[in-house]
């Protein structure tokens, strides 16, 4: 994406996670120029690798065995296998835990332990690794021992109860984010954490342990639904689209679909109310506020939807565009990255693969989301498409000291 020095080029991390929150994590600090490396089972890989369908598509458009989900979080990345069963294994990954700077794993409390690549082992080595373990629950409390999954923190969180109609209109239940949501924000909140770590470490001189957890974040991010809980005792509840708190916030109908209000203050809604030529709604007594519409909200949805159908999406959008009222089309995916904003930020970007990876697969190249990241005077950089499994083993290996021959010997092993 640039040619400018990178903000983390100096940086190096050892990632040892896989699936979603900790490769999050990791491609975002890769984006912002850190060499990472990621270390995956030797002929399985992430478990990502294989989650499909969909499929990464051939030259000729037809379906390979690499799945598309592991593309959404592995860019910038070097790929090395290593059986960290094997003793041989666990040492080459200490002797990478020497030369890092950070070190990413999701594995479930204590399970790096027997392998001696836990947080205590390694501080030992090197006391300036900050060392971030994303589990699901943390590294204390009564359910430290369980796997986390995000569909499973959604549901325990509270999140799915708030996400969907509700129960007594068609279609109600709750209902799960459309994507992994609180494997994302976890992915988002460990980089901010790791970076936090990064500047104490230039005063002390000294990494530190980082423990994030899915439910943790998972219950931060319920954002103002909790602090409504936390003080008032309500229990908030599904509704749909709309928004508990202001009014009009949500789908309406139009001629040929329907299309998204989002009105956060009474400038606004007079604004709307004049191009909708129903003035008298922003000053009759029952939605002279925020509050009062929230309040009043079934009477003034009702008034809204029968004017709203009677333009199209397009019409409505080109009408309050000027007036400062927030409105838009309700996109399908496909749709969004068509959109012509989406189109000037470019924020698709392809990458072809390295005649390396080329040889192991017969995919022409990656399309991936640019980060959303954008530093004026160091910005991401692409420099490496999605790695295919163990593309930079070798290269890696001889970082660390060891020849053609020891290399070969370590993969007659089944240690790489």
């Amino acid at each position: 994406m640039s040619a400018k020095q990178s903000a983390l080029g100096h940086i190096k991390v050892l990632d040892l996670s896989r699936v979603l929150a900790g490769p999050w994590c990791t491609q975002m600090l890769a984006d912002l120029g850190a060499d990472v490396v990621k270390v995956e089972r030797p002929g399985v890989g992430d478990d990502t690798r294989h989650w499909g369908p969909p499929f990464l598509k051939n030259d000729q458009g037809q379906d390979t065995d690499q799945a598309s989900y592991f593309t959404a979080c592995n860019r910038n990345k070097r790929s090395i296998t290593i059986d960290m069963a094997q003793a041989e294994g666990q040492k080459l990954i200490r002797q990478m835990a020497v030369q890092s700077d950070i070190l990413v794993e999701n594995f479930k409390v204590g399970g790096l332990q027997q392998y001696g690549l836990d947080y205590a082992s390694l501080n030992v080595l090197n006391p300036r690794l900050i060392y971030c373990s994303v589990t699901g629950f943390g590294q204390d409390g009564p359910y430290a021992e369980r796997a986390g999954y995000d569909l499973m923190i959604q549901a325990m969180s509270g999140m799915m109860s708030i996400t969907g109609r509700s129960d007594d209109v068609p279609g109600g239940g709750p209902q799960r984010v459309g994507v992994a949501l609180t494997d994302i924000f976890a992915g988002v909140y460990a980089c901010s954490a790791i970076l936090a770590a990064l500047e104490v470490r230039h005063r002390t001189g000294r990494g530190q342990h980082i423990d994030m957890a899915l439910l943790d974040v998972g219950m931060a991010i319920l954002g103002n639904q909790a602090a409504g809980f936390l003080n008032t005792g309500q229990v908030p509840q599904r509704q749909g689209n709309s928004h508990p708190s202001l009014a009009p916030y949500q789908d309406f109908q139009t001629s040929d679909g329907s299309m998204l209000l989002a009105i956060g203050n009474d400038g606004q809604f007079a604004r709307f109310c004049q191009v909708a030529a129903h003035s008298d709604w922003s000053a009759d007594p029952r939605f002279a506020s925020n509050t009062l519409r929230v309040k009043n909200r079934e009477a003034l949805i009702t008034l809204m939807q029968a004017v709203t159908c009677t333009r199209s999406t397009l019409e409505w959008i080109a009408a309050l565009e000027d007036k400062a009222v927030p409105c838009g089309p309700i996109n399908d995916i496909g749709q969004g990255f068509a959109d012509a904003q989406v189109i000037a930020r470019s924020l698709v970007v392809h990458q072809p693969l390295t005649p390396t990876a080329r040889a192991k697969t017969t995919v022409p190249s990656i399309a991936t989301v640019a980060s959303p990241l954008r530093l004026m005077e160091n910005p991401p950089v692409l420099r490496r498409a999605p790695p295919v499994l163990g593309e930079h083993t070798d290269e890696v290996l001889a970082e660390l000291g060891l020849d053609d021959g020891a290399i070969a010997a370590l993969r007659g092993a089944g240690v790489v």
